[in-house]
């Protein structure tokens, strides 16, 4: 007996738990886990350890407590510590820490506790429960100016101008007039506070709008209106057909004969499709509306969770002898957010407020902020660096004479343009222009631009990671092949199965009419015998009879226009013609399975909670009484229904599921395996139906156990699943079915694009490994010539270290990994794994929770550090859009979930193409020009006043004052500087032909410290030559010299932008002509700062033109020598 004992290391909570796994699986016979112990054994078999190759991390793998990736950072923690500690980022660490603390104090959690809740007592509750209001505001009336303040000063841009425009209140700093540093500065910040006021007051009216909404209560003394936010825990509430549910609720009562209503949930999990949820039996069953007051009852629900998926409480009625419990699941709550799709239901309300399944899974998006902005801010930092310098340098030369203090800050004052406040405007203005011209483009109707803070982000993408199912896939299902073992059928054999379905019901149908006890010998008799080979008509027969039954799908009736509410219930309780009947149920799969059966003659035509009737190709109706349903989940893999056939009481018990699963429960056969495997590669959703008879006895000691199984609070789930896998044995293998799901318009053209561009693409998806890869596959994910490598299953450090080991010898080989694989690599070698996966030309995660999904996208940010895009359609897609740097969402047929929390929302798959290479390629290239020529703007003032105060004694007097130095910013160069934004270096044909354009984007070379540095040297000689100009060939009066240098400065830029854009476009000319009138114009009422008569004078025009030609000339010569001697990639395509 000792020697049966597997001998497990006493490792970690991981492998305590699967210790308990294996105990269980092999208690329960044998099952997938019989053979799992000898792979924990591994884990403590070190020698087996000794002899493997290291080509990890050596010290990090023998150090056996820590995770290999803590050790060096350890290290380097331990070094910096004292005041370096401090300088290098500790103040703030130990500010946020103080911030963390002082926040927590104030809104401490309150512990979330199971509760019971009396029907129609609220103030029975022992504890106070949250309101049940809404509320999805950012800030208060007192939070608001200060939150707003604190998201705008937290760019260095915007801090170091509010300090530069508070200086101004200083007399001795006092430099211009104050309204030319507060009016940008107060621009700024009076479009950003609107733009959130109105933000801020839309979210306030949709939560009034939702909260004010009215519901019956019901009391002793009948209904009462209630108002969404007065509802209470324990309150009765009605809610009437295609109305939201305002809060969890048990479902005690509805309006529906059979006891059970439909909900949509595409507001809480994303999916199309309608839930069956079953009232408790015991409140259904009382005669009127009124008597649920008369019992003494209440519910035990478990403490508030954020699985929306599971529910475990009980019912109980007091007041009779003995007291009724029933069980409550999933099946028997309504959550919030929710909407009734038929009839009216009543229920008793147990959780409200924060506690709620759907505010629980609200997760708040994270405010994204593009790479460029992070990039201009660093450039800025060197910008500012630079001011102190140049400021230093000045108060040096004068000799620190005086105060010289005072005299630097006046220098950083005068010095400030080097750093424009109009960086920020121009930027923002920009994000919007392109944001509307995305949604103006035609090519790609429907598209919606929801953040439009980061579509420079769309240009510089790297990893695109995808769902499967309705983004790379329609989510249209067709049924495609039926297998039965020795005989398959396809799409262009249907037929067949038609004429072996008449037989049977033909048969029984005469036999029936004939004599009805005639109709029994033959069934008894093969139920005794059934090792007789069947032939192959009555074994189609049983196959199609089982997928017929074993579903979740109901038939929904819709009633005919201009029939009256009293004749519409009594009408379709007959009307079950074929016209105006539609199938809902919790997947697409059965739907198409159940759709299938209908075309080869068994239709579905209705269903309650407890019977369904068939109609035969014959039209006989058949009746059979639905006595248990096990849905399908995650973890089972599989869905059963235990039916008794009303006409012969046989019992049946039907099953179907993956073959993973499926494969250990069915009776012993030598072709489900590779059949499996062939479908799977023709792109098919397989699934195995089998079934078992039951005795009557058998039934009904099952039936015990398992009732008494549901009533337990501890281990429900556990206790449930042993009860029902006693039956999950030797099952009779009936068929195999193979489902398609059609590919979206274009995606192989689409994915091949974005690989060309550079792109790595890595799938996703929630589905099995066969699916997955054979999609990927089908789709041209993986190309035809490469390899994949099929992660095996690991469980423990020493597989892991194995697989990565085998992994690492492959070269550009597609990595396909499921999720649980994924968890134990990345608990003991997430840097390698990452960083392997990293080189792979194409990576599938199969089996990944949505938690996983984002967790994937988090990891590729951390070790790759490049930019990620996620895209999906589902529900369960939110979280990995909302982690990544650009997220994109589908509308598709999981509803519009995910296109609401992505950044951009397109209508199909293949606009993605456009969005990137076109529209995301021409807004970083736009946003980078126009952020280096804002700069340049600034630089350029600068430096002609840094060359006037040497030349006059390092005086720190202004060059240009007042108006000047505002109109310089805005009127006289704000529109051709603007105009950039519609520049364009490619035609949109050209940039969606040759996507390589796309890949020069990633290395970020249109904005970075070298073409920064180009701008640097262009402004500081062109001020140079401007002042210096303009000095040599001034006269007699200093208002000459204003005069002169000014309208140089004017033209120069005018001429700068010209000499920057790639293709012009009508507009651009437009405002360099407007630019210039203004100006001229404006020179008649600027008699402070210009001498009119002057101006007018040939003399004026001649030195302009002199000192403009010698700062623009060179650089013209020097960009048409480029041109020629080493050209861009774009202009061999233009050429």
């Amino acid at each position: 007996m000792a020697d049966q004992i597997p001998l497990y290391p006493v490792r970690s909570a991981a492998a305590a738990a699967n210790r308990r796994r294996a105990a269980y699986y092999s208690a329960a016979g044998p099952g997938p886990g019989a053979e799992r112990p000898s792979r924990y054994q591994l884990e403590d078999e070190s020698a087996h350890l000794d002899e493997m190759p290291l080509m990890m991390s050596e010290e990090g793998f023998e150090n056996d407590e820590s995770d290999y990736h803590t050790l060096p950072r350890a290290r380097i923690t331990q070094r910096k510590r004292g005041l370096e500690w401090f300088v290098c980022g500790g103040w703030k660490f130990l500010c946020t820490s103080c911030c963390d603390w002082l926040i927590n104090i104030c809104q401490r959690k309150r512990e979330l506790k199971a509760r019971t809740v009396w029907l129609g007592y609220p103030e029975k509750c022992e504890e106070k429960h949250p309101r049940n209001s809404i509320k999805n505001q950012k800030y208060n009336v007192f939070t608001f100016i200060p939150g707003v303040l604190y998201e705008q000063f937290k760019f260095f841009l915007n801090l170091y101008f509010l300090v530069v425009s508070c200086s101004q209140f200083v007399p001795a700093l006092k430099i211009g007039y104050l309204y030319t540093y507060w009016a940008p500065l107060g621009f700024v910040l009076a479009v950003t506070i609107m733009r959130e006021a109105i933000d801020e007051f839309r979210r306030f009216q949709r939560d009034k709008e939702v909260n004010s909404q009215l519901y019956s209560k019901l009391t002793v003394r009948g209904k009462v209106q209630v108002k969404s936010s007065d509802i209470q825990v324990g309150d009765l509430i009605i809610v009437e057909k295609n109305q939201r549910i305002p809060s969890d609720m048990v479902f005690l009562r509805t309006s529906e004969k059979a006891g059970s209503c439909f909900i949509r949930t595409d507001q809480l999990d994303g999916e199309t499709d309608w839930k069956l949820k079953v009232a408790v039996s015991c409140t259904q069953r009382l005669p009127a509306l009124g008597d649920l007051f008369s019992i003494s009852a209440y519910v035990y629900a478990q403490k508030p969770q954020l699985d929306i998926h599971s529910f475990e409480g009980t019912f109980t009625r007091e007041d009779c002898d003995p007291p009724i419990h029933e069980s409550l699941s999933i099946e028997n709550t309504l959550w919030a957010s929710t909407i009734v799709a038929s009839g009216t239901v009543i229920g008793v309300v147990i959780y409200t407020g924060k506690e709620t399944r759907s505010v629980m899974n609200t997760s708040n998006p994270k405010n994204k902020v593009g790479l460029l902005d992070l990039e201009l801010n660093q450039l800025t930092k060197a910008l500012f660096v630079a001011l102190v310098a140049l400021s230093v340098v000045m108060v040096t030369l004068q000799g620190f004479v005086g105060p010289w203090y005072r005299n630097l800050f006046r220098f950083l004052l005068l010095f400030s343009y080097i750093i424009p406040i109009s960086l920020r405007v121009n930027l923002d203005m920009g994000k919007a222009a392109y944001g509307w011209m995305i949604m103006k483009d035609e090519s790609i109707p429907g598209t919606v631009v929801r953040t439009s803070t980061i579509p420079e982000g769309l240009g510089r993408l790297v990893y695109l990671l995808t769902d499967k199912t309705g983004t790379l896939t329609q989510n249209e299902m067709v049924f495609k092949r039926l297998h039965l073992g020795t005989v398959s059928y396809g799409a262009d054999t249907m037929d067949e199965i038609q004429s072996h379905l008449r037989n049977p019901y033909s048969q029984t149908q005469s036999q029936a009419s004939g004599n009805a006890a005639s109709s029994t010998p033959p069934r008894k008799a093969q139920s005794s015998a059934p090792k007789v080979r069947k032939s192959v008509s009555s074994r189609v027969h049983e196959a199609v009879k089982a997928i017929a039954l074993c579903h979740n799908v109901t038939p929904v009736y819709e009633p005919r226009a201009g029939v009256t509410a009293e004749a519409e219930y009594a009408e379709a309780d007959q009307d079950f013609s074929d016209g105006n009947r539609t199938y809902q149920a919790a997947s697409p799969d059965e739907v198409a399975l159940v759709q299938w059966t209908e075309s080869v003659g068994l239709t579905l035509v209705s269903r309650d909670l407890a019977s369904m009737q068939l109609r035969t190709p014959s039209g006989q109706i058949l009746t059979y009484c639905i006595l248990q349903m096990f849905p399908f989940t995650s973890e089972s893999k599989r869905m059963g229904v235990i039916i008794r056939d009303e006409s012969t009481a046989e019992i049946t018990f039907y099953m179907k599921g993956a073959d993973v699963a499926m494969s250990s429960i069915v009776q012993y056969n030598d072709w489900l395996e590779e059949e499996c495997g062939n479908m799977a590669r023709e792109g098919l959703r397989t699934l195995v139906v089998a079934k078992r008879a039951l005795t009557e006895e058998q039934y009904q000691d099952f039936e015990s156990r398992y009732s008494q199984a549901k009533l337990s609070i501890h281990d429900r789930a556990l206790k449930v699943a042993a009860v029902v896998e006693s039956l999950e044995r030797e099952m009779e293998l009936l068929c195999l079915t193979g489902v398609e799901d059609q590919l979206q318009a274009d995606v192989r053209p689409t994915l091949e694009m974005l690989r060309n561009a550079g792109i790595k693409i890595w799938m996703l998806t929630g589905d099995k490994l066969e699916t997955a890869t054979c999609i990927a596959k089908s789709s041209h994910l993986v190309s035809r010539t490469q390899d994949i490598h099929v992660f095996r299953p690991v469980t423990s450090r020493g597989e892991a270290h194995l697989e990565l080991n085998a992994f690492r010898r492959k070269h550009d080989c597609a990595l396909v990994i499921s999720g649980d694989s994924l968890e134990v690599c990345l608990k003991y070698y997430e840097h390698e794994l990452v960083e392997l996966a990293c080189q792979c030309p194409a990576v599938v995660c199969c089996r990944c929770s949505p938690t996983q999904k984002a967790h994937i996208v988090k990891l590729l940010q951390q070790h790759a550090g490049r930019r990620t895009c996620a895209i999906g359609d589902g529900g369960n897609d939110v979280s990995m859009i909302q982690a990544a740097d650009c997220g994109i969402g589908i509308e598709g047929k999981e509803g519009r979930q995910a296109s609401l929390a992505a950044d951009f929302s397109i209508t199909q798959f293949k606009h993605i193409g456009r969005l990137l290479m076109v529209h995301g390629r021409s807004s970083y290239k736009r946003s980078a020009a126009l952020g280096q020529f804002v700069m340049h703007r600034g630089l350029i003032i600068s430096t002609m006043q840094a060359v006037f105060s040497s030349v006059f004694y390092f005086a720190s007097v202004p060059l240009y004052q007042g108006f000047l130095m505002v109109g310089y910013a805005t009127l006289y160069t704000m529109f051709p500087v603007f105009s950039l934004v519609l520049d364009q270096d490619v035609k949109p044909e050209m940039a969606m032909l040759y996507p390589e354009l796309y890949k020069d984007l990633t290395k970020g070379r249109s904005l970075s410290f070298k073409t920064f540095l180009v701008w640097v040297l262009i402004s500081i000689y062109q001020g140079g030559i401007l002042m210096f100009g303009a000095l040599l060939l001034f006269e007699s009066e200093f208002v000459h010299v204003v005069a002169i240098s000014f309208t140089a400065l004017i033209l120069t830029e005018l001429l700068m932008v010209a000499l920057t854009v790639r293709t012009w476009h009508w507009l651009m000319a437009v405002a360099e002509v407007l630019s210039l009138g203004c100006y001229v114009a404006s020179l008649a009422f600027l008699n402070e700062y210009f001498d009119v008569a002057f101006i007018t004078t040939v003399t004026f025009v001649w030195k302009v033109s002199a000192i403009t030609m010698v700062s623009c000339l060179p650089l013209y010569v020097l960009k048409y020598l480029k041109r020629k001697l080493s050209p861009p990639s774009y202009s061999k395509l233009t050429s």
